[in-house]
Formats: C-alpha cells, structure tokens, sequence
C-alpha cells in the first residue's frame, strides 16, 4: 500500500504551518487518509519550524523517519540542509532561494553557512525558487508561502487534486485573488 510523506521545513512566521493546513485540506478533500505532525520549536522566536504530512489508502503515523520522506518543502535554504537526513534518497526538495540568518547568526556569533543550494542540488532532485522576490512581485511578501505551495503541488503531480477550490475554502476572501496569483506564480516557477 503506497503512501507519500512530505516535510515542511522553515523558520517560524514563514508560513510553514499554514501551508502544511492547505496541503492537508485539499488531500482529505481526494479520499486520502492524512496525518500531520508539527513541531514548532522556538518559532515564536525566529527558530526552526518543521511539519511532517504523511498520507495515503491508509496511515498509521503522521512521524517522519530519517531517509524516509518523498518530499521536502523548505522555506528557507539553511533549514533544507538541517533537515535532508529526513529526506530519501531519490526524494524531491522543493527550496526557496532565501536566506533567513538565526539569532546567533544576526548577532555576529556565526556566519551563514555557504552552498545550500549547491549541497542539495548535488544530492538530491531539486527545485529552487526565489519565492520571496515573487511574493514581492504579486504586491505582497507574506504569500511567499503560497508560491512554495504552487511549486510544491508541480513538483510532485498533485494535479488530480483542485488546489484553487481548496485555496479559496481556506483564505480570507480579502486575500484570496493574492493567494490564487501567488499559487499559479509557484507552479509556473517550478516549471
């Protein structure tokens, strides 16, 4: 019995969570049988979020081994890195171009780490997106989620689902024109 797993990965405020709720919403809405596990950290803090989504005919636990998941969906490029043991070998990262410097980082303490990018690329099969500069393109930075969202449905051929019904159940319709333009822009850069 074939089940996919997906790991959400980020820096808290970034949207992981939310995004993470999208996703879980639109694969209940297929039949899927879905467990979602978080971890929040110290979020409220700038510090690592992950969210592990597991779904399929039938799940047992929503807890995501090392080398186990399908899919990695990163927010921010340090964290694609903290968290690719979770990744399988053969899996896909969908990765936002971004850095987003840690508190000992800001501080002077460390430096940010060089070659994200390059280190999973050379791994793993990768998307990379500047999702951040096309949120700020769409007029607002804070859809940025919803750009990773769109790519990350591309990336792993989730077409059979409507993601746009399931964007307009869940946004403030006051935000709604913003998220479907910030979706259609993720799936377009995921090519």
């Amino acid at each position: 019995m074939k089940t996919t797993s997906a790991i959400l990965v980020g820096v808290g405020g970034q949207g992981a969570i939310l995004t993470a709720k999208v996703l879980v919403n639109g694969l209940m809405k297929a039949g899927f049988d879905v467990k979602m596990s978080e971890v929040h950290g110290m979020s409220q803090r700038g510090g690592s979020v992950s969210t592990q989504v597991h779904w399929g005919e039938k799940v047992y636990s929503p807890v995501i081994g090392e080398g186990a998941a399908d899919l990695m969906l990163a927010f921010e490029k340090m964290e694609a890195v903290r968290y690719a043991p979770f990744l399988k070998p053969d899996g896909i990262a969908v990765i936002n171009d971004y850095a987003m410097p840690s508190a000992t980082i800001a501080a002077g303490l460390e430096e940010y780490p060089a070659g994200c990018l390059e280190a999973m690329q050379a791994n793993f099969r990768c998307y990379t997106l500047d999702a951040a500069k096309i949120a700020l393109e769409l007029g607002n930075p804070k859809c940025m989620n919803i750009v990773l969202f769109g790519a990350m449905t591309k990336a792993l051929s989730l077409d059979e689902i409507d993601w746009e019904a399931v964007i307009r159940e869940t946004v403030p319709p006051k935000f709604l024109d913003l998220n479907l333009a910030a979706y259609r822009a993720g799936r377009a850069a995921a090519g």
